[in-house]
């Protein structure tokens, strides 16, 4: 409903013009009644209207004053309509200088009144509109500035700009966020995983309030990585006199009520200027993968799982060097009983609670060295992101020996397929089958299935033959799809989008500004120009 505010001195046109038509079913609220200019100036200072109806000739403040302090004070954007039983040009031209909505004259009759709020109704839908693509553009811009920072890859345009739109700190930690994956969410699809993604992403926006640019969406870009970032600056505690982690705790409980469901929060270390925000954001990353060797919760610390004294701590460095060679050899047998030994070797030595995590900790970073032996130009996360979902099985406990050897065996097989790289020809034939099924629900994992190779390792392929993921491959080409739509047919942005694989529209249209510079409709535009 748009919000109408009536300004007259005479009581008996107040009740007219509220009974002269229907207002709620035009779509308008008759909200308030002034007598007199300075009454609604009064009255704009603590409450915003969409539309303002004044007469003219009123006692301390006409309607032409009124129009005046609004324009010059910017205390209100509404439209605003003259009402005058004068039919004098200057006041018409006094309310046209002051961008005055229209001008109708006494007696008003409903028609008049009906085609008038019809006007304003077009203009205010043609505003929202237009505010609503700006503020996607400017949404789509922030984010191109903004990830690079966050994966590293920025220069000082980057950094200019952000922090000349975000309101900074010196200390800034990165937050990973995404909705726990319990065993409910294995029967979810991608499309609903998505809703439910961007539903986190307004959640933690709207918890933020003036500081929601620090909430990002989708950072990771990764396939199955339904992720939100949260950049977290000191000020956001310190002013309410609260810490991080009970700042944490309440956006934790905050988001659950809003949602119904539990999510994940990985805290990354604490780093000097956002100009060092793709360190934290490592860390934040390594805690995900982590996780999977971790007793399950929804805050993770950096300073908690990572950083620790080893004084009094036991490592099992023989046990677990013996394990470490016997996956690089993708010996079974070997990995089994190596499995075996450490388990005996820990449990002898009474490893428990902080030496367990210095050892498990241990054993997957050198998982990852082995990984970067195999191939120099080896994409770390894509790492972190196979140990992450391949450490997760209802059933199974968490750091547990079946769950170690199980995890064990298929990095194995991961690191024999880095070995063979076998990319060039399952690389090609993955290609076809995008240009082919562009439209439809392509995930890295299908195709690894499909051509026999590892889905993360086929993402690192992707990586360095385009420089960019698998996701942003699939993005580019269905946009260049849409493009190619948009130009050659009388297509609605929707019917679009659904041709070429988005289900969701407003996804479709952000990802179309960000590649492009501008929404589907403003391209069309300039292309028939």
């Amino acid at each position: 409903m748009l919000k109408v505010l009536l300004v007259d001195d005479e009581p008996h046109i107040v009740q007219g013009l509220k009974a002269i038509i229907d207002w709620e079913q035009e779509g308008f609220e008759v909200i308030k009644s002034c007598s007199n200019g300075k009454e609604a100036l009064d009255y704009l200072e603590e409450h915003t209207v969409d539309l303002i109806v004044a007469d003219i000739k009123m006692p301390i403040m006409n309607g032409i004053e009124l129009l005046e302090n609004i324009r010059k004070t910017g205390i209100s954007d509404a439209y605003f309509v003259i009402v005058s039983g004068y039919a004098d040009f200057k006041y018409a031209q006094q309310a046209i200088r002051y961008k005055c909505s229209d001008y109708l004259l006494k007696p008003v009759d409903g028609d008049s009144l009906l085609e008038v709020i019809k006007k304003v109704q077009a203009m205010s839908l043609q505003k929202n509109q237009q505010m609503s693509s700006n503020r996607k553009m400017e949404e789509a811009y922030f984010t191109q500035n903004i990830i690079p920072i966050i994966r590293g890859k920025y220069d000082d345009i980057n950094i200019e700009y952000v922090e000349n739109h975000m309101r900074t700190s010196e200390n800034v930690r990165y937050i990973e966020m995404q909705i726990q994956d319990d065993t409910d969410m294995d029967d979810i699809g991608d499309s609903e995983k998505r809703l439910m993604q961007r539903k986190l992403y307004q959640t933690v926006s709207e918890y933020l309030g003036e500081n929601d640019k620090c909430c990002i969406f989708d950072p990771s870009g990764h396939d199955k990585i339904f992720d939100v970032g949260l950049v977290f600056f000191d000020y956001m505690c310190n002013e309410l006199e609260i810490t991080e982690e009970e700042y944490f705790q309440k956006l934790s409980a905050y988001i659950s009520n809003v949602m119904e469901c539990n999510i994940m929060m990985f805290a990354g270390k604490k780093v000097k200027g956002i100009n060092n925000l793709s360190k934290s954001y490592g860390t934040a990353c390594k805690l995900r993968f982590l996780r999977g060797f971790r007793e399950q919760k929804n805050i993770y610390m950096y300073e908690d799982e990572i950083q620790f004294t080893r004084d009094g701590v036991v490592l099992c460095k023989e046990s677990l060097d013996n394990f470490i060679r016997s996956i690089e050899e993708n010996n079974k047998d070997d990995i089994k009983k190596s499995v075996n030994a450490l388990f005996a070797d820990m449990e002898k030595s009474g490893v428990r609670g902080a030496s367990m995590n210095l050892n498990i900790n241990y054993l997957l970073f050198q998982l990852i060295n082995l990984a970067t032996e195999q191939d120099g130009e080896i994409n770390q996360e894509e790492i972190l992101r196979l140990i992450s979902e391949n450490t997760f099985e209802e059933g199974v406990l968490r750091g547990s020996r079946v769950h170690i050897s199980k995890f064990a065996s298929e990095y194995a097989d991961y690191l024999q397929q880095l070995r063979k790289n076998v990319s060039r020809g399952a690389l090609g034939d993955v290609e076809k089958e995008i240009k082919k099924n562009y439209m439809n629900n392509l995930t890295l994992k299908e195709l690894g299935d499909k051509y026999y190779v590892n889905s993360a390792y086929l993402g690192q392929l992707f990586h360095k033959k385009y420089g960019c993921s698998f996701k942003d491959y699939l993005n580019n080409y269905r946009i260049e799809q849409a493009v190619s739509l948009i130009l050659k047919n009388d297509m609605k942005t929707y019917e679009v989008a659904e041709a070429v694989g988005y289900k969701d529209v407003d996804y479709f249209v952000n990802k179309f500004i960000a590649i492009k510079g501008c929404t589907p409709a403003k391209f069309k535009k300039q292309a028939e120009a």
